[in-house]
């Protein structure tokens, strides 16, 4: 063999033996070694994520979960503001490891990303004026309910066989209710609580139905096949269930002494054994 067939070997050795590393390493050995967690979050949608009017830096429940989970992994965590429609694209190019933003596991986004176990099921409530007798979903099937354009409240509407009457804010879905053009309106319990308080005060009173529109367990989403990441993330959500500080955090910017005023009843539970429909 010649030795320019040699070195030539010896080369292509060299490439496929670094090819073989790329492919061994993995992102959580990244994340290790850099020391820091990129955590994506959301660019101002309180309580969840935003910025402090005082000092502009970014605060709320899920910007606390971002630095709870790096601390108990021994990182440094570094909050990203996401787009509401940028959560899933960030971590599947890998400019994110981590996306904390209310983030609910669907059809679609199970097929782009993977989801730790759900720290939370969020719910879709219905408002309706105080005096209406209905109680459930069921009694608004075929009925005119408002919540804003292509959110998961419109499509709950349709799921439940109602029809839909769609705004770009929740300001305007809440107007609809008040001036008879919707029988009531859809959002995130957070949202409805508030406006079910508010209109005790402003305008005609509305009732939250107790029984949920739909669903949606809400998870840490993460780049798929990458399972050392995915275990550390789990392994975190459950110690820090464990020590009691997912109900602390809950409680600071969600509980009953804030304006939501709402109860943590769910705990970190595999997605396989929670009972819910699985949104498109």
């Amino acid at each position: 063999m010649s030795k320019a067939n040699v070195t030539r070997l010896a080369a292509l050795a060299a490439v496929l033996c670094t090819c073989s590393l790329a492919a061994q390493a993995d992102q959580w050995g990244d994340i290790s070694a850099r020391k820091e967690l990129k955590c994506g979050t959301f660019a101002d949608v309180p309580p969840f994520a935003a910025p402090d009017p005082k000092t502009r830096e970014m605060v709320g429940h899920d910007v606390d979960l971002c630095n709870a989970i790096a601390k108990e992994l021994g990182l440094t965590a570094k909050v990203t503001p996401l787009s509401v429609e940028a959560r899933v694209p960030e971590v599947k190019l890998g400019r994110v490891d981590v996306t904390i933003a209310n983030l609910a596991y669907t059809k679609s986004r199970g097929e782009q990303i993977q989801f730790s176990d759900p720290y939370y099921v969020a719910k879709e409530m219905l408002a309706v004026k105080a005096s209406d007798p209905g109680t459930t979903k069921a009694d608004f099937k075929g009925k005119r309910l408002s919540s804003t354009k292509g959110s998961t409240s419109e499509l709950s509407i349709k799921m439940n066989g109602s029809e839909p009457v769609t705004f770009q804010d929740t300001g305007s879905a809440f107007m609809a209710v008040q001036q008879n053009k919707s029988m009531g309106m859809v959002a995130n319990t957070m949202t409805i609580t508030k406006l079910v308080n508010q209109s005790k005060n402003e305008g005609v009173a509305l009732k939250m139905i107790k029984e949920p529109m739909v669903l949606q367990p809400i998870g840490i989403g993460m780049k798929k096949d990458e399972p050392a990441l995915l275990a550390k993330v789990n392994e975190a959500l459950y110690s820090l269930e464990k020590k009691g500080e997912l109900d602390k955090l809950w409680n600071k910017w969600l509980g009953p002494n804030t304006e939501y005023k709402m109860t943590r009843e769910e705990k970190v539970t595999p997605l396989a054994d929670l009972k819910f429909e699985l949104l498109p």
